[in-house]
């Protein structure tokens, strides 16, 4: 039995030890500040997608969007996150956060679902999200102005609710959070 949206498999142990947590949420939900306070908890590696993508097409995400569009910036996304679930058995345990449109993509979904590791979905109340992102530095592509990315979050946020977990991070400090990860995830 698949679990309902926000549930987790927190009230029995796992099957196995995961090896990798995977992050997901919306642009300021903290996947990346979160990603590295859990992956220090834990003592395991931290990797954000993105990270992996400007690496792997040479040039920066908001680059990509520019001189290429989403749908190739998609492609590249989905070839990395296929690059990092085949690296898995031979890779230390590791924290990933991925990017906020990672998890709305069918086909990443499906290869995360069908990898079997922990999805966590970060969440927080739209207007924390666009506070916390107007404070950033980092370009976004997708982030343009407070309709827009009102109306891009009501979207993307069934998609999130897939994931097994969801924690709530409004309001929170980083480390309270991943160790509220960690805890429900029972990786402590």
């Amino acid at each position: 039995m698949r679990p309902t949206p926000g549930s987790v498999r927190e009230a029995s142990s796992p099957a196995r030890e995961p090896r990798v947590v995977f992050l997901v949420g919306f642009m300021g939900a903290g996947k990346t500040c979160v990603g590295q306070a859990l992956g220090r908890l834990l003592g395991w590696e931290f990797e954000d997608l993105d990270d992996r993508i400007q690496a792997q097409e040479g040039q920066a995400i908001a680059q990509i969007f520019r001189t290429a569009g989403e749908a190739a910036f998609r492609v590249a996304e989905h070839e990395a996150l296929r690059d990092l679930l085949s690296n898995l058995g031979t890779s230390r345990p590791r924290v990933v956060a991925l990017g906020g449109g990672a998890f709305v993509q069918a086909e990443n979904a499906a290869v995360l679902e069908a990898a079997g590791f922990p999805i966590v979905f970060l969440d927080a109340p739209v207007e924390e999200l666009w506070r916390r992102c107007q404070q950033q530095e980092l370009e976004r592509p997708l982030r343009r102005d407070e309709p827009q990315f009102r109306e891009l979050y009501a979207v993307r946020r069934p998609y999130y609710l897939r994931a097994g977990l969801r924690v709530e991070t409004g309001g929170k400090a980083i480390e309270t959070i991943a160790a509220e990860v960690a805890a429900r995830l029972r990786l402590r």
